[in-house]
Parts: structure tokens; C-alpha cells; sequence
């Protein structure tokens, strides 16, 4: 019997084409590999094609899917080599690290980016695998553990390794020592990491992890086994491997059987359950903001694929990413690139040319010295673009089997590059997709974001599609609301009518782990509006719902809103939910989505804006005057997309007649009478021969500066034009300007500067143009008219009464 530990790098394209070569030496009955036992029942998937990496093993907690961990695989991971090595030749499989349900059920895990609160201590952040990422790939964590602060070297074996052997970067001398060898290094590694390891005291969650791997080797020799082949961190190999003498042995030197056990008597423990998802390189680059420490996992993969000639291939490929941006690189560009990286790693002692000179290459020779190239290639070569698939036998949720059932249905591909889609409501397939982006985002899983339309009218989306790992998690976590998404959808819009937190998308899966589970109780008829629901978020969620086409759950939301509305007295609350109610009314028009009781709800809203505007609009100072302002303009437009019933009084006259009673106040502030003013005058509801003595009043020498400069940038707020064709109320601003004190004109400049600056140029040159009239004496008017072309302007005339239907086309 012989066992052989292989001490690898995780996520090391040498490390995995030497582990390959060596299992083909060795020929083992059996493969032992660091990861999660859950896992054993899912390797027979890496037999299926449709298993593609990268992937990674998700184990997570029944009802508590916030506590879960991460283990990637990548084509070029030895860890997927040896389980594609062992499917080949019928050899078992099995994984020997510290079982999920242990691991999961830790209480000092501490919560990092890239992984869920939660997550093992076995798990290392991001990366998700107990061991290994980066230059310190094959040692654990640094910070973690009672012994957190001993020297680095106990924290970064590989860089004190790399610092013994004169090089500033570890990275570059576990690429130069490893990744570049033709042969097998197990047994110099062995070594190295038993040197490192002298003296070192492992911490409890270490010794545990280790234990564990030799109570698996034990369990395989017993089995009957003879050749076990154990490949995992190389850090653990001193601890797996025991005594190295010749002829040794396995065992001797090691902890004994009873220690082991007792290490792992009485381990926490939670019901787990484990699967395989897709991953992405994106999210095993620790540039981008996942901590696995692998920072260029396409460079990786390209070495790990190409057998022969890696640095030619790599730079022809860089100037096929080049080209399709349409920038001119030739062949001679290339063949120059690869002189370079070959000089530069002979100057620098390098075996072979690694990435740093490839990448120095690149953006002298390619990209001409511009770091915009540059980083076009590091993101799509360097890090990668591929996303993983996983067959459809994989265990899954019933919640995530549907989805992927309607993203075939739909057509709708996940990939992890951003891909932009326009969609069309009026065709029935777009609209499909439409709600389908919606419902999810209404369940937390943001796979979609919605961007600023490039087409006009309300047919229209544009979305942007990218799909990241994570969202897995989302999903088992929302298959608790349901089977099928608009199902679980649905639910959850109950549940948030009903009392839960209602909020964007992203907060809603930032909180996914302490949202209200499904036994939250229903919306039932006469209850009272749930404290902690704000208006304006209920109003927005009956907007979402018309969106994602939930009929079943509007009455809830409508039931509750209505409830809500019923309590709250604060005007502004009611002003910022009215908008939205009117634009979940157009919607649900255009998607042919039934909205009964949304004309009552915004009938009611209306008439209590109407009733309490007079009390809000005195007594604020400039923050809140503002911020009223804000409201006023969100209800004009809202009341304008209106229809009133017949028979009554329409909304725009019950919205005019409000602010023309609200505007006839003597204590309201500057800003909201003048903006009153300008809204009762473009709806013609006051002419200008009214409002000129108004203005001439706000103005007066009665009234500080202040409130007159406020006054005219409220009056102004809906554009500058009215100045331009009203020479009396410009010459009203005009002489009030010229008035004023030198030092008063100077506190007044900053609020006139961003009144004026915010009209377009045409237009403050057509106000500098008739104000040079009024000093003048000069009448621009009668210019223009006597320049008038009398049959050009009939032929105008005639068209637009034509557009207007007041004339008969001839």
C-alpha cells in the first residue's frame, strides 16, 4: 500500500499539467482531494459535457441560504484535473477536507468580501477553497487564527520561500519554479513546506481541516485501497505525509488516531446541502474585486492550453482583441511584441517569458504606449470573460430549474460579459422578457439593469444582462417564496405589502438574510396599515408590480397602499407617491396589465394634496422650499398625464384652482410663489398682463433681495423664453437688477447666476439681445416682423392648422 500526497497550488496551470503527468506515473485505485465529502455524490457530473468549467462546489444551509461557501474549479485548477483524470480511468473520487456541514456551522467565521455571512473558516475569502490563492496559495490566511500576528512566514510560505531565493515577487518565483518546469516538483515541494512548517503550532481550525484529511486517508487504506493519490494545498503536505524517510511507513510521525479524534469530537454541526454552479474568471481575479488571489485566470488558462509556443499565441490572440476594436495592428506589430518579451526575459533571468514582460509588450508595441488598449486586453485576455456552464441533471432548487427553463424559452443567454438588449413591449417576446427581468429583480437577483432608453415612448426598454455566481445563492433563497418565478415573485410582494422591507433591489439582496420568510402572515381585508412601510415604497412596489405583470399580488399592495394613504398626514409623503401612481396607471396600459382600484387610489391622493397644500407651504426656509418644489413639479406633470371621469371636474382644473388659492398667500416663500406663478401662467390660467404687477410686488423695495431673487428663480425655473417674448417683464427683472446696491447685488449674483445658467445658450443670447434693446430704445420686434416672409409664413400656418385639425387638407 502507498500513499502519495501531491502538494499543489490552487489554481496553478503548472502545478496542473505536473499533478496530471504524475497521476499517469502513479496510476492510483483511488484520488483523494482537499474539498467538501458533501461533494463526493457530484463528481460522477464531471463525466457530463455539459459540466464546463469554471464551476464551483456551493454549499449551502436549508432556510439559511446567507450561510454558504464557495469551491472553484477552473480548467487549469489541478484540484478539476485530477477529478477529469480520475472520471477518465473509473478511478473513485473522493474529497477529504473539513465536511461542509462543519464548516458551515462555525461561529468565528468572519464575514469577508466574496463570501456570504456565514461562511466557513475553511473557506478563504473570495476564493472559497481552503487553501491557497495567490503567491501565499499554498499556506493559510493571513490574520486568521490565535497566532495571527508570528512572521510572514507562517502566514506567506511561498513568500519567504521566494524571499530566500531573491525574489522581491512571489508570484514571479513560484511562476519561474513551478509553473514553467516540465517535471514533477512533489517532491522538492514536500520539502520546501516541511522546512517552513518546522516549529509551526497549527491553530484549532487548521488542525481540525488536517485531521480530518488524515482520518479520510485512513478510511481509504482500510477500504482496501493500495494507491491513494491525496492532492491538495501544499501547505498541508508535512501534515498529511508524515515521516519522508525512505521506505517510511504512511503514518509514522504523524498525530495518532485517538489525538484526531479527539480533535473532532463534538464539531458543530447543520443540515447542508451542496451543488454545482457556473463561475466566472471575472470572479477569481482579485483586481476585480474578488479576493482569490488569482489575478489573471485567462492568462492561466492560455498556459495551461497551449502546449506549445504560449508567448506567440497569446500576443496573436491580444491583436485579434486589438482588431475587433478596430485599431491597426499588423503582423509586424506582433512579431515585434514577441522580440521584445523574449529580450525582456533574458535581461530579467526569466526561464520564459511570463505575463509581466507579455503585458509590458503588449502596450509598448501593440496599443503604441496608450493604457486604454491596454486595459481592453488585461480585461477580456488577462481576467477572462468565460462564463461556466453546469448540465441539467445538477441538483437545483425547483426555482432555479425554471428559470433556466424560461432563459431557453426566452432566449436570453446568461454570459458575464454585459450584454445590452433593447427590447420592444409590443412584441410579445420582448414583453416576456421584460417581466421576466422585473420579477427578478423583485426576488433580489439584479441579473438585469434597467438603462436610459435609446427609443422614445413608453414601448420601449433597454436593459443591461450580466450574470454573476452569486446569484445562485439568490435564488435558493427565493425558492423559499416559491417554485416558479412569478410564483415566488408574487410571494415575496405579498410579504413586503404586508410588512416587509420594501426597497431597491440591490438593498433587498443586501438584506436577503434577515428579510421575512414565507410564513410572514397574508394581507388580510381591514387591517391596518404596517408601521415602517413608507408610502412612496409601497407606490413604487405597485409600479414594480404592474412591471413585472404580478396580477395575483396587486390587490395586496393596493389594500395596503390604500391603508397607508388613509394614515399619513405628511402632504409631501402623499405628493411623492402620487408620480408614481400615475405612471404604474400608464403602464398598466401599455402592457395590457388590469389595474382596477389604481384610478380610486390616485383619485383620493389627488383631492388630499389638494386639501393640505395650503398648510405645507408656509413656514419653510430655503432646504424645505426646495424640496416642496421638487413635489410641486412631480404632481404637475403627474396631473397632466391624467383623464378625468365625465361628468366631473377634470384634475388639472382641481390641481390649477389648489395652486391658484396657495399662490394668492402673503407668507409663502420666494422660490414657491414664484414657481406658482410661472405653472397658473403656462396652463393659462393667469395672463400676463396679471402677472406683471406680481412680479413688480415681489420685487418691490418692500421685500429683502433675498426672497426677490428666489421669487424670479422659481418664475424662471420652467424655462427663459417667457423673457424673450415679454418685454414688459423683462424689463421688470431688468430694472430691479439695475437697482440694487452694489454689496446687495453681489449676495443676490449666486442664486441669479444658477437661475440664468441653467437656460440653454440660444436662449441667454436671445435675453442679452432684448435686454441691448431696452437700453437702446430699439424695437427687435418690429425687425423681425418687416423681415418677415409673408408666403413662407402662410404656407407654416397652413400646416400646422392642418396638424390641429382646424383646416381640411387641399
Amino acid at each position: 500500500m502507498s500513499v502519495s500526497v501531491l502538494g499543489v497550488r490552487h489554481h496553478g496551470p503548472g502545478s496542473a499539467r505536473s499533478l496530471v503527468q504524475e497521476l499517469d506515473r502513479l496510476k492510483p485505485d483511488i484520488v483523494l482531494i482537499e474539498g467538501p465529502p458533501e461533494a463526493d455524490e457530484l463528481v460522477e457530473l464531471a463525466k457530463d459535457p455539459g459540466l464546463q468549467p469554471p464551476v464551483a462546489l456551493l454549499a449551502h444551509v436549508p432556510g439559511e441560504p446567507s450561510k454558504a461557501a464557495f469551491w472553484p474549479f477552473a480548467v487549469f485548477s489541478p484540484e478539476w484535473q485530477a477529478i477529469c483524470h480520475a472520471a477518465g480511468a473509473g478511478v473513485p473520487v473522493r474529497f477529504c477536507d473539513l465536511p461542509a456541514v462543519h464548516s458551515l456551522a462555525s461561529e468565528s467565521g468572519e464575514p469577508g468580501e466574496g463570501r456570504r455571512d456565514g461562511a466557513p473558516e475553511g473557506a478563504e475569502a473570495g476564493d472559497g477553497r481552503p487553501e491557497g490563492a495567490g503567491p501565499g496559495a499554498a499556506g493559510p490566511r493571513a490574520g486568521e487564527g490565535p497566532d495571527a500576528g508570528v512572521p510572514a512566514v507562517r502566514t506567506d510560505p511561498i513568500g519567504a520561500l521566494a524571499r530566500a531565493a531573491g525574489y522581491d515577487d512571489p508570484e514571479r518565483w513560484w511562476e519561474d519554479v513551478v509553473e514553467h518546469r516540465g517535471d514533477t516538483p512533489f517532491q522538492v515541494i514536500a520539502e520546501a513546506m516541511a522546512a517552513v512548517r518546522e516549529g509551526h503550532v497549527a491553530d484549532t481550525r487548521e488542525a481540525r481541516r488536517e485531521a480530518f484529511m488524515r482520518r479520510t486517508i485512513r478510511r481509504a487504506l482500510k477500504d482496501g485501497f493500495e494507491r491513494i493519490a491525496v492532492v491538495c494545498g501544499a501547505w498541508h503536505v508535512p501534515a498529511l505525509a508524515g515521516d519522508p524517510a525512505e521506505g517510511a511507513a504512511w503514518g509514522s510521525g504523524l498525530p495518532t488516531v485517538k489525538a484526531d479524534d479527539a480533535l473532532l469530537r463534538g464539531l458543530p454541526k447543520v443540515k447542508a446541502e451542496m451543488t454545482w454552479v457556473p463561475w466566472t474568471y471575472g470572479r477569481l481575479a482579485a483586481w476585480s474585486g474578488y479576493g482569490a488571489g488569482v489575478t489573471s485566470p485567462g492568462w492561466y488558462h492560455h498556459l495551461f492550453a497551449s502546449a506549445d509556443r504560449p508567448v506567440e499565441r497569446w500576443l496573436t490572440a491580444a491583436a485579434g482583441v486589438l482588431r475587433e476594436e478596430d485599431l491597426p495592428v499588423s503582423s509586424a506589430h506582433v512579431i515585434e511584441a514577441v522580440r521584445l518579451t523574449q529580450s525582456l526575459a533574458v535581461l530579467r533571468g526569466r526561464p520564459l517569458a511570463g505575463l509581466a514582460e507579455v503585458t509590458e509588450a503588449v502596450r509598448a508595441v501593440l496599443c503604441e504606449g496608450d493604457d486604454l488598449p491596454t486595459e481592453l486586453v488585461q480585461r477580456r485576455m488577462v481576467v477572462g470573460e468565460r462564463l461556466g456552464h453546469v448540465p441539467d441533471a445538477t441538483p437545483m432548487v425547483p426555482l432555479q430549474r425554471h428559470l433556466r427553463e424560461e432563459q431557453r424559452r426566452l432566449k436570453l443567454k446568461p454570459e458575464a460579459l454585459g450584454r445590452e438588449h433593447d427590447l420592444d413591449l409590443r412584441k410579445p417576446l420582448d414583453l416576456e422578457r421584460s417581466r421576466l427581468l422585473h420579477r427578478l429583480r423583485l426576488l433580489g437577483v439584479e441579473w438585469g439593469t434597467p438603462q436610459e432608453s435609446r427609443g422614445k415612448g413608453t414601448f420601449r426598454e433597454s436593459w443591461t444582462l450580466t450574470w454573476r455566481p452569486e446569484f445562485d445563492i439568490d435564488l435558493i433563497e427565493a425558492g423559499a417564496w416559491g417554485t416558479t418565478v412569478p410564483a415566488a415573485a408574487t410571494a415575496r410582494v405579498r410579504d413586503l405589502a404586508d410588512g416587509g422591507r420594501v426597497s431597491d433591489p440591490a438593498a433587498s439582496r443586501a438584506g436577503a438574510g434577515t428579510a421575512a420568510g414565507p410564513g410572514s402572515p397574508a394581507l388580510h381585508g381591514g387591517r391596518e396599515s404596517t408601521p415602517g412601510v413608507t408610502l412612496a415604497g409601497l407606490t413604487g412596489l405597485v409600479e414594480r408590480c404592474l412591471l413585472a405583470d404580478l396580477p395575483d399580488a396587486l390587490p395586496y399592495v393596493l389594500e395596503a397602499l390604500s391603508a397607508r394613504a388613509a394614515l399619513d398626514s405628511d402632504v409631501t409623503h402623499l405628493m411623492a407617491a402620487l408620480p408614481a401612481m400615475v405612471r404604474a396607471q400608464r403602464y398598466g396600459d401599455v402592457r395590457g396589465t388590469p389595474a382596477a382600484g389604481l384610478a380610486t387610489i390616485v383619485d383620493a391622493l389627488l383631492s388630499r394634496v389638494c386639501v393640505g397644500l395650503g398648510g405645507a407651504v408656509t413656514g419653510l426656509d430655503d432646504d424645505a422650499a426646495r424640496d416642496l418644489l421638487r413635489h410641486v413639479d412631480g404632481v404637475h406633470a403627474a396631473v397632466a398625464l391624467l383623464d378625468g371621469a365625465a361628468g366631473q371636474e377634470s384634475p388639472q382644473a382641481r390641481w390649477l384652482a389648489t395652486l391658484r388659492g396657495a399662490s394668492g398667500r402673503s407668507d409663502l416663500h420666494g422660490l414657491i410663489e414664484g414657481r406658482l406663478i410661472r405653472i397658473l401662467l403656462d396652463a393659462g390660467d393667469l395672463d400676463a398682463a396679471s402677472v406683471g404687477p406680481r412680479m413688480s410686488r415681489a420685487m418691490s423695495a418692500g421685500h429683502p433681495p433675498a426672497r426677490a431673487a428666489a421669487w424670479i428663480e422659481g418664475f424662471l425655473s420652467g424655462g427663459g423664453l417667457l423673457l424673450v417674448h415679454d418685454a414688459r417683464l423683462l424689463a421688470l427683472v431688468d430694472g430691479w437688477l439695475t437697482g440694487l446696491a452694489p454689496e446687495t447685488f453681489v449676495d443676490v449674483l449666486p442664486l441669479l447666476r444658477r437661475t440664468f445658467g441653467a437656460f440653454a445658450a440660444p436662449e441667454r443670447r436671445s435675453i442679452g439681445s432684448r435686454v441691448r434693446s431696452l437700453a437702446t430704445g430699439a424695437a427687435p420686434d418690429a425687425a423681425v416682423a418687416a423681415e418677415l416672409d409673408e408666403k413662407r409664413a402662410a404656407a407654416a400656418v397652413r400646416t400646422v392648422l392642418m396638424i390641429l385639425g382646424k383646416m381640411e387638407a387641399t
